[in-house]
């Protein structure tokens, strides 16, 4: 079981950046992608991006394409996202998880699909402010 730790969330006014930070420990020896998915009060959860294992391939939803970087170092067990012009509708707890699947890269819909995603953080709180 990997353990993630997300941090790096608070209050931002609209039009600053901000990077999260997501720290694994536990058994983080399997080759995963890993990803960010984001929930709003009152709204399902839903994707933002996410990275493969050897960080050589990233998918992003398209209301953060342009916006949003999802990075990842090995050597520290640690993935970032950084978002840039937070907008009032960023304001949402910022979750990580690990992708099920060995091998690093996942496929198509996968990408993207919560149910394809295990071992999730406690997440943390962004609040974008006008």
């Amino acid at each position: 079981q990997v353990h993630l730790v997300e941090s790096g969330g608070g209050l931002v006014q609209a039009g600053d950046s901000l990077t999260l930070s997501c720290a694994a420990s536990g058994r983080t020896t399997g080759r995963h992608a890993m990803g960010w998915f984001r929930q709003a009060p009152g709204k399902e959860r839903e994707f933002v991006g996410a990275i493969s294992w050897r960080g050589d391939a990233t998918y992003y939803a398209d209301s953060v394409k342009g916006r949003a970087t999802v990075s990842r170092d090995n050597a520290k067990n640690t993935m970032y996202l950084q978002m840039n012009s937070l907008i009032l509708e960023d304001t949402a707890v910022y979750y990580c998880a690990s992708h099920f699947a060995p091998g690093g890269t996942p496929y198509g819909s996968s990408w993207y699909s919560p149910a394809d995603y295990t071992s999730w953080g406690q997440g943390t709180q962004v609040t974008v402010s006008s």
